[in-house]
Order: C-alpha cells, then structure tokens, then sequence
C-alpha cells in the first residue's frame, strides 16, 4: 500500500537540519550500497565529523515511508533481525528528482551550508577552520546574552567595530580567493 507524501510526517524539522536534508542523504547513501538503519544512522553521523546523529525516530518512518512507496526494497539476504534496504529503479529515479528540486531550488542553500561542508571531502585544515568558526559563533551568542543581560553602550560600540572589521577582512579574503 501506498502512502501519500503529504500524509506521512515521518520526520520533524528542527531549527537545525534542513527540511529534506535526511530523505536525501538517505537516499544518497542506499545509491551507493544496501544499509540498514542502525548503518545509515552511524554513516551520518561519521559524515557529521559526530555533530549530528538522526534518531531512529526519523530514519525508520522514512525508511518504511520509501519501502512503501517503492522506492527501496528490502534485502533477502538480511542477517537474523538486521533489515537492509536498496533503491530499486524507482527510487533511484526518485533521488535523480529530489537533487534537480535541490539544484532548481535556490533557497537550498539557506541554512548557511552547514550540513553541505559535512557531505563531502574536506581537507583537515578546513575542518580545523570549521572549529575556530563554531568558536567564534559560540562567542557571538555569549556576547549577545550578555548585552542582552547587561547592556553597555561602549561594549555595544567595541563589539560593532570588532565584528564590521571582522566582516571586512572575511569579505576582502573572499573577493581574493575569486581572482
């Protein structure tokens, strides 16, 4: 039996994953070998650098979601209690659509492409600017709680000069890199 899409709520969009994000990583990961829900959980989080893991919550809905719509198969020859899944040729058209919607839509990249830099290789001198970027974001957020706390015209004055010299600097690195 088949379930329409906009029936189904198999996952929750939170203020941090992407609305799609997980169907389409997904379906990435069952193009490129059969896996079961414990393995796609554990890929994704790897893939994450373990920022992120989806709960099983959202990967069994959506996993039962593409068996039932035909996208997915369920394996033969699954080991005793461990469901592996595979796209058949529909799901395999379904992937090829959901990345033309993604590559068409271009609001795709509004969440800052914070979980496109986990998707692919990344050299280990990125990720380590990665961490000095979530650092500064930490610091952000705490400056931010603390004039909203405790407000200062001179800590709002050197906390403004600080982040337009910021923004500039990051701004003239990135019109180099263009040349």
């Amino acid at each position: 039996m088949h379930r329409s899409r906009k029936h189904l709520h198999w996952s929750r969009r939170t203020s941090s994953v992407p609305k799609g994000y997980l169907r389409s990583r997904v379906l990435k990961l069952l193009n490129e070998k059969p896996m079961s829900g414990a393995e796609i959980m554990r890929e994704m989080e790897e893939k994450t650098s373990m920022r992120w893991k989806p709960s099983p919550g959202s990967v069994y809905p959506l996993l039962s979601w593409l068996l039932d719509s035909g996208y997915t198969k369920e394996l033969s020859d699954s080991e005793a209690g461990v469901r592996r899944y595979e796209l058949t040729d529909e799901g395999k058209k379904f992937l090829e659509e959901d990345k033309q919607r993604r590559d068409q839509d271009k609001g795709a990249r509004f969440f800052g492409q914070q979980f496109e830099e986990w998707d692919g290789p990344m050299p280990e001198e990125a990720r380590e600017l990665l961490d000095s970027w979530r650092k500064m974001r930490r610091a952000g957020h705490a400056l931010r709680m603390k004039l909203r706390d405790d407000y200062s015209e001179s800590l709002a004055a050197d906390a403004k000069k600080l982040v337009d010299d910021f923004v500039k600097k990051i701004s003239d690195l990135s019109e180099t890199e263009k040349v």
